[in-house]
């Protein structure tokens, strides 16, 4: 192993130290409470080291959101592959995927909903913001091509695409919020596969043919 690539290999084992002590940080004490310090205090670095990696806060929140995007994108490829011609068990695949990214890392998730819906995403660094905007931007590219694919074979109604790729989307993220505000009143109120299920059938039987 040469010197450059012992030196990248360095520097990613850092930057993901960084990632695995905020996520604990955000998680313990909220986005708003959390400082770099006490980031940096978790892990055993000092304030400055993580400027190297990081440009801000907020660029160290986004980044938590890069890796369950990668995943979104290889759940929605997975339903994509599939061959089912049956209009309710695609909408059936696509819930389940989402809801699986969703039991992947349930916290990120909610904050990546808020962060699409916040100025935070003008205070990123160009790369990190390229990366997150092109990572979307295919998770929905995937759902229109899934539900166009479906439309030639007249499995769903005529419509838009990507306008039934965005409505769904919404339909995934004003759910899970929706339920993560009733349950973080009462724990005990965790209704959200439920509620999916109900949602999904209803959007399955206004887009099937």
């Amino acid at each position: 192993m040469g010197i450059q690539e012992r030196k990248q290999r360095e520097r990613e084992r850092r930057r993901q130290q960084i990632i695995v002590a905020a996520k604990r940080v955000f998680s313990e004490k909220g986005f708003s409470k959390s400082t770099m310090e006490d980031i940096a205090r978790e892990a055993e670095l000092s304030p400055g080291t993580l400027y190297l990696y990081f440009k801000n806060k907020d660029d160290l929140y986004a980044s938590l959101s890069l890796r369950i995007l990668q995943y979104l994108n290889i759940r929605l490829a997975d339903v994509k592959k599939e061959k089912d011609t049956d209009p309710q068990k695609k909408i059936n695949a696509i819930k389940e995927a989402l809801y699986d990214v969703y039991q992947f890392d349930p916290m990120i998730l909610i904050n990546m909903f808020h962060l699409q819906s916040s100025e935070t995403l003008k205070n990123l660094s160009s790369p990190l913001l390229g990366n997150i905007t092109e990572l979307s931007r295919n998770s929905l590219n995937v759902l229109a091509e899934v539900f166009e694919d479906g439309s030639g074979r007249h499995e769903f109604i005529d419509n838009n695409p990507s306008a039934v790729a965005d409505i769904i989307w919404s339909l995934f993220t004003g759910v899970v919020l929706w339920e993560e505000s009733k349950r973080m009143i009462d724990d005990e109120k965790d209704f959200l596969k439920q509620t999916l299920d109900i949602a999904f059938d209803i959007f399955a039987r206004g887009v099937a043919r």
